[in-house]
This record gives structure tokens, C-alpha cells and sequence, in this order.
């Protein structure tokens, strides 16, 4: 039996990226999948062919998690349509490249609404539910290892995922008690679209790459991996946990290894 047979997962921000390779993975492993998009409706779709090109099933559904009524219709949808949620993965962002002194104020309250704030909202609706019908679950923001190693330009997003993880740790504690387990995952560097458009210099990836202890970028197919084993029954004895996947970039020294000087 497939490890998500007969359950249904959320993903947000499913359209490309992380979330469309965890919607897939989910699928593969029996699941049926609500992808999420806010504004990529063809990457959606695109997701879902996928899904159904391989005998699995998956639903686009459009809201954007900074706003309170397209969560909530949101999940009225998806339950209407595939049943009561057992997983839900908050991975859809929004991220602001501004330096600090630049970031304007109603660009920092729509990045703390899309990625905190409907994050909070869908989480605590998707939980309710779970607690009233009596049932467990599993609950997986996305984080990143900006919320540990800051970097220029991410300001908003960067205060964004620190929030993330306490959330993590303190809905894990409050929703012990009823079965439904919450940790994060926390990518590194990874190839997606988004990493790729805020570093379109072939020579800057390279010079990124080369710090990375692997040598290279994350695949999102590794993030999706990690992600199914926190919301599967392996890791059934894990909550309130910040999985780093980041080939122990967070771990290594700050700055390239040879310019640290290793006689002193």
C-alpha cells in the first residue's frame, strides 16, 4: 500500500518549484492533491497533467494566502471536492528583494500577509477541522535557511521565515495534545525559478555553488522527499522540528573556505 492511500494533501503554491514537485510526490504515493496557485494558473494546470499522466489525481484550485476570504473558500473547495484534509504543506511565498532601507512599508505587510499571516489562517482552519472531526494529521511550513543565515536584499522575506519557525514550534505544542504534528523543512539553495531569477549570473551561481558543500543546488525533488517523510507515519514520532536540507551549508564556515585562515 502506497504511504498516502486514500488521503488528502494541500499544497499551496503548487504551481512550479518545491510545491509542484511535492504535489507529484504526494500523488505518486496515493494521495489526492489540491494544487494551489495564486496567479500561474498554467503551472497548476501543468502540475495536475502531470499528476493524472500518471494515474494520480489532483485538483488546481486559485487563492491567494494573503487573502482571508480566498482561505477560507479555499479549503471550503478543496473538502467539497476531495473530502476532509489530512496533510496540509504551506509552501507558498512571496519574497521582496528590496535592501532594508528601501523596503517599502505596504511591500512588508504584503509579504508578512502571504507568508505568515495566511499561513497562520489556512494552518488554523485546516487544524480546527481536523480537531472537530476527531481527526490527526500532519502540518509542514516551508522555511529557509535565510531564518539562520542572513543574506542582502531579503530583509521582509528573511523576518518572514524566523516567524515561520516559531509558528512551527508553537503550534506543534498546542496541537500535541489532538495528534496533528507540525514541523518545517528548510531548504537551502535550490533550483527553482524563483532562486534563479533573483540570480540570473551564471558566475554568481557558480560562485554560490561552490560554497555549498555538495557543490551544487538542491533539487526540488529532494525537498519533496523530506517533506513526505515528515507528514508519513515514519516520522510519527517527530513534531516540532526545523528539518534543514541544505547539505550542511548552514553548518559550515561563513565565507569561502579559503578565506578563512586556518593557522590562527
Amino acid at each position: 500500500m502506497k504511504r498516502f492511500e486514500d488521503k488528502v494533501v494541500i499544497v499551496t503554491g503548487a504551481s512550479r518549484g518545491i510545491g509542484a514537485a511535492t504535489a507529484r510526490a504526494f500523488a505518486s504515493e496515493g494521495a489526492a492533491v489540491a494544487v494551489n496557485y495564486r496567479t500561474d494558473k498554467e503551472g497548476a494546470a501543468e502540475t495536475c497533467r502531470a499528476i493524472e499522466a500518471a494515474d494520480g489525481k489532483a485538483i488546481a484550485v486559485r487563492a491567494d494566502m494573503a487573502v482571508g476570504a480566498d482561505v477560507m473558500a479555499f479549503v471550503t473547495e478543496v473538502e467539497q471536492r476531495l473530502g476532509p484534509v489530512d496533510v496540509l504543506v504551506n509552501n507558498a511565498a512571496m519574497i521582496d528583494r528590496s535592501s532594508f532601507l528601501d523596503v517599502d512599508l505596504g511591500a512588508f505587510e504584503q509579504v508578512w500577509r502571504a507568508n505568515v499571516r495566511g499561513l497562520f489562517h489556512i494552518s488554523q482552519l485546516v487544524a480546527g477541522h481536523m480537531v472537530r472531526d476527531d481527526r490527526t494529521g500532519s502540518i509542514i511550513h516551508l522555511s529557509s535557511i535565510g531564518a539562520r543565515l542572513a543574506f542582502g536584499n531579503r530583509t521582509a522575506y528573511l523576518a518572514t521565515k524566523g516567524a515561520v519557525e516559531s509558528l512551527t514550534r508553537g503550534m506543534a505544542i498546542d496541537l500535541a495534545p489532538h495528534g496533528i504534528r507540525v514541523n518545517a523543512v528548510a531548504p537551502g539553495v535550490v533550483a527553482t525559478e524563483a532562486l534563479l531569477v533573483g540570480m540570473p549570473d551564471p558566475a554568481v551561481q557558480a560562485a554560490v555553488q561552490s560554497h555549498v558543500p555538495a557543490g551544487r543546488f538542491g533539487r526540488p525533488e529532494e525537498l519533496a522527499a523530506a517533506i513526505l517523510f515528515l507528514a508519513s507515519d515514519d516520522a510519527s514520532y517527530v513534531n516540532g522540528t526545523i528539518f534543514h536540507v541544505d547539505a550542511a551549508l548552514g553548518s559550515r564556515e561563513p565565507g569561502p573556505a579559503n578565506f578563512v585562515n586556518r593557522d590562527q
